[in-house]
């Protein structure tokens, strides 16, 4: 059946700001106090999803979530009107508050963990909330990313919408940015590629590993996996530690095709043994495996040349790496780039994007997506309001002009009247989307 991978980028919104909130990622850290600008860092995603777009491939969009949340402020003992909330907050704990207006779910490849129908027991397309527990300020997300996708794929004979597992850090889940799927081509069966950081109730050294084993097997029995087909690799601690706290820091793949670095996996000839086993019959694995001496895992880590997306072009016989201008910036990475599409393998050329907002968060430009691959009746069954053509994007674009802010620092997230704008500004970036039940 002929099948497509659809993009849904996390529209970036308004109270993009860089509060340090995250452990283990080296960028979020390094840029931590510093002043951000919530309008250039949409109208950069939005640009991204305009160059796919003109490219021929179907792109969708997931609006910001509510920002502050209220919901967890309370929760915390704040209470009394919005403006008291907030003025409390900041003032005993602004780090409550940071986490509040944290804009990270943003990074849609945390959203949640997608099977498409052509790998599910009931022939539905399945999508499972993260509960992304390991990180206080993402923890407060996923209730809020469940209804957006329930409200998204509202067609219960298309779509299963599972909630996040539990909140246990046995069950920790970070979504997609541990998921890699592979297939001959997006309709067929494929296999889908799990990555785990440690096992349930295992202590880690150094930063955190955030995804669990049980977390990743309870996802694939909950979407109706063929066990033959879903494979189970560790990520390598050294690579964790480096400040590759989700494998797509490391590791990438579309169709055939696995591009990853030499140190992403724990085990790396079991991890692709393991993948020609579940492929046998469906397709020929064909790895891209960037050497530590071509490029060290600190030039990975620090240019995410892998956190990048891997497309099929109509029209290309070769993949198309779409990769942040941070790697074509960085000798190591561009010479081997350059190396590489001069060569005869499976990725044919580099595209470089101007996402630096998002990158100075530690997120590049897969981490601004989440991988959907449907059908074309799933397509037509989904909320057409966020499958984008030029003229949405012109009228995002418009709504983060009129309504973003472009210099936001730590400090400004105290004003009770900034809670009002980014109110202002989702419910008008809702109201062009069709989605204004989201409000």
């Amino acid at each position: 059946m002929s099948a497509y991978e659809v993009n849904f980028d996390g529209l970036i919104g308004p109270s993009h700001n860089y509060g340090g909130l995250s452990d283990g990622n080296l960028a979020s850290a390094t840029h931590a106090g510093a002043v951000s600008n919530p309008r250039e860092a949409a109208l950069q995603g939005l640009e991204k999803m305009r160059t796919l777009l003109q490219q021929g491939l179907i792109q969708g969009v997931l609006p910001p979530l509510p920002r502050p949340n209220f919901d967890f402020l309370v929760s915390a003992g704040f209470h009394g009107t919005d403006a008291q909330i907030i003025e409390s907050a900041a003032r005993v704990a602004p780090h409550l508050l940071k986490a509040a207006y944290s804009a990270s779910n943003m990074w849609t490849a945390n959203a949640a963990t997608v099977s498409p129908s052509a790998d599910t027991a009931d022939g539905r397309l399945h999508l499972t909330t993260a509960n992304l527990s390991t990180m206080l300020h993402r923890s407060i997300e996923h209730p809020d990313t469940t209804a957006t996708l329930i409200t998204l794929f509202d067609n219960e004979e298309c779509f299963a919408v599972h909630s996040a597992l539990p909140m246990h850090s046995d069950f920790a889940d970070e979504g997609a940015a541990n998921h890699v799927r592979l297939c001959a081509e997006h309709g067929a069966m494929g296999v889908e590629l799990f990555v785990y950081g440690r096992q349930a109730g295992e202590s880690t050294v150094g930063f955190p590993a955030r995804q669990s084993l049980l977390a990743s097997e309870a996802i694939a029995r909950s979407h109706g996996l063929d066990g033959t087909r879903a494979v189970m690799a560790r990520q390598s601690a050294a690579a964790i530690n480096a400040g590759a706290f989700h494998n797509d820091v490391v590791c990438v793949g579309a169709l055939d095709t696995l591009f990853f670095h030499e140190l992403a996996f724990e085990d790396t000839s079991g991890t692709l043994e393991a993948i020609r086993r579940a492929a046998d019959g469906l397709f020929e694995l064909k790895p891209v495996m960037v050497s530590n001496a071509d490029v060290p895992i600190e030039d990975a880590i620090k240019s995410y040349l892998f956190n990048s997306q891997l497309l099929q072009i109509p029209g290309q016989d070769r993949l198309v790496l779409v990769a942040p201008v941070e790697a074509q910036e960085m000798d190591s990475t561009r010479a081997f780039c350059e190396r590489m599409v001069d060569g005869n393998g499976p990725i044919g050329h580099v595209e470089f994007v101007d996402v630096r907002q998002s990158m100075r968060n530690g997120g590049g430009p897969a981490c601004l997506r989440l991988r959907v691959v449907m059908t074309e009746t799933e397509i037509d069954a989904c909320h057409q309001g966020v499958l984008l053509d030029d003229q949405a994007i012109d009228e995002l674009q418009d709504v983060v002009r009129a309504t973003y802010r472009d210099r936001l620092a730590p400090a400004d997230l105290a004003d009770p009247a900034f809670a009002d704008e980014c109110r202002t500004a989702r419910e008008q970036l809702l109201a062009v989307l069709d989605l204004e039940s989201l409000a």
